[in-house]
């Protein structure tokens, strides 16, 4: 394979490994752990062996995770090591980045030169009717609130 098309879906996969991991240090947190920072580990390490093939370079500035890493760390180290190699990869794509999450801004530019209009018409009919449907549901809740109050009464 290509050496720039295997940087590139080297990049790849440190980007999902990021998301990953940070998605499973949320689960984490929150007492749901999933086992899936040994994995995460591995797939970092063994991604970075390839990198350093590929590039040695790279040896000096990234040095591999220990196995018991938490997935913080993880996600951070994947993000930096995709981050070295983002010059590279960036070229032929117009991709943006965002907290770890990659979208194409070049449709993203598309989407919001055709639609821009239409989408502050939406808000600008929302911001109009808002109070409207307020009213109405409080209407409805009011009703609803005597319905059962007679219900009970009797």
């Amino acid at each position: 394979m290509e050496r720039d098309k295997e940087i590139q879906k080297l990049v790849n996969v440190l980007r999902r490994t990021s998301k990953m991991a940070q998605q499973a240090g949320w689960a984490d947190e929150s007492g749901e752990s999933n086992g899936g920072a040994s994995f995460n580990v591995d797939q970092y390490n063994r991604v970075l062996a390839r990198l350093i093939e590929l590039e040695p370079n790279v040896e000096p500035v990234f040095s591999p995770l220990k196995k018991d890493a938490q997935l913080s760390v993880v996600a951070m180290a994947c993000r930096q090591l995709a981050a070295y190699f983002e010059d590279e990869v960036k070229a032929g794509h117009s991709w943006g980045h965002a907290y770890g999450a990659a979208f194409d801004t070049d449709s993203f530019k598309n989407f919001w030169n055709d639609s821009a209009k239409e989408i502050e018409d939406l808000g600008e009919f929302i911001r109009e009717n808002l109070e409207t449907w307020a009213n109405k549901r409080g209407k409805k809740d009011t009703k609803a609130t005597a319905a059962s109050d007679e219900s009970t009464e009797n």
